[in-house]
C-alpha cells in the first residue's frame, strides 16, 4: 500500500471519537478489553472491533498475561503520530476512577 493511503487510513481510524479515546488511554498506560468497556461506557464486542482495527493497523500490540490479553500503544516506529499523541489531552484521571478490576 503506498505511503499516503496508509497514513490516509490510520488518519481516518483516528477520526472515531471510541478509538482516540483508546489511544488516549493507551498513552498513559497497558489496558484490557474489560477496563476499556467500564472507561468508555460500552460493550466489550464494540471495544473489541475498534481494538482489532488499531491492531491490524499496528497502532496497538497484545500481550498476553495470563488469561488475560493486555493492549498497548505500538507508535515508535510512527514519528508522524508524535504531534497527535502529544495533542491527545490526559486520561489520568478517568483512568484513577476505574473499578479495581481484575478482568474477571
Amino acid at each position: 500500500m503506498p505511503q499516503i493511503e496508509r497514513l490516509a487510513e490510520i488518519f481516518k481510524l483516528l477520526g472515531d471519537k471510541n478509538r482516540l479515546t483508546i489511544v488516549a488511554s493507551l498513552k498513559e498506560r497497558e489496558m484490557c478489553v474489560c477496563e476499556l468497556v467500564e472507561l468508555l461506557e460500552t460493550s466489550q464486542p464494540n471495544i473489541s472491533q475498534h481494538v482489532r482495527k488499531l491492531k491490524d493497523a499496528g497502532l496497538v500490540r497484545e500481550a498476553r498475561k495470563g488469561q488475560w490479553i493486555y493492549y498497548s500503544l505500538n507508535v515508535e516506529d510512527k514519528p508522524y503520530l508524535r504531534a497527535v499523541l502529544d495533542e491527545l489531552p490526559p486520561q489520568k484521571e478517568k483512568l484513577l476512577q476505574l473499578t479495581p478490576i481484575s478482568c474477571q
